[in-house]
């Protein structure tokens, strides 16, 4: 409580309402991004767009997805886990959303920048998304891949190698028989 809250209970004013907390708002989830995904992909359905850039968008996309159910990898608040969550709201989206804001003729004849036209900068841009995106699936897949190789050393040390059973902890001689009808 405020000094204007105290003078204004001894006053009889009404107190000011609390100002509301500001809300941040919720990480996508799975089903965000995968309907990102999914609007993306109706953009270009149809022959929306040249066929190359369809393909390009279909690769980006399939890596995401591949990518989204293994994040936890990296942990949710790395760079790599926003980068994907990143491509499929808003990076894809937006340079697909720049190129169809274009008139098709121009966009895919008229130099803009270096010599390349809108559509040559939008399927470098796609590209590299591409290759970010195969990057960091690349890095997620690692982790399974080195638990599996740490996991093998394990075995290894404590059973022995493939083929050879176990690794003997002490070399010791088999008991000698008690009597001669005793085979083991």
């Amino acid at each position: 409580m405020g000094i204007r809250d105290w003078f204004g209970r001894i006053f009889g004013r009404e107190p000011e309402p609390p100002e509301p907390e500001e809300q941040r708002p919720s990480a996508p989830t799975a089903q965000d991004i995968e309907a990102a995904l999914q609007r993306v992909e109706e953009l270009v359905a149809g022959g929306a767009v040249p066929t190359v850039v369809t393909s390009r968008v279909r690769r980006v996309a399939k890596t995401v997805r591949e990518t989204i159910p293994r994040l936890a990898n990296l942990g949710m608040g790395s760079p790599q886990a926003y980068s994907v969550v990143a491509t499929a709201t808003d990076y894809l989206p937006e340079a697909l959303g720049g190129y169809l804001r274009l008139p098709r003729d121009w966009a895919d004849s008229r130099p803009i920048e270096n010599g390349k036209t809108s559509l040559m900068l939008l399927i470098d841009q796609l590209d590299l998304l591409g290759s970010t995106m195969d990057k960091i699936f690349d890095a997620v897949v690692r982790v399974d891949a080195d638990a599996l190789i740490a996991h093998g050393r394990f075995l290894q040390e404590k059973f022995g190698t493939p083929g050879t059973g176990p690794r003997p902890t002490r070399l010791e001689p088999p008991p000698e028989p008690r009597s001669t009808l005793d085979l083991g």
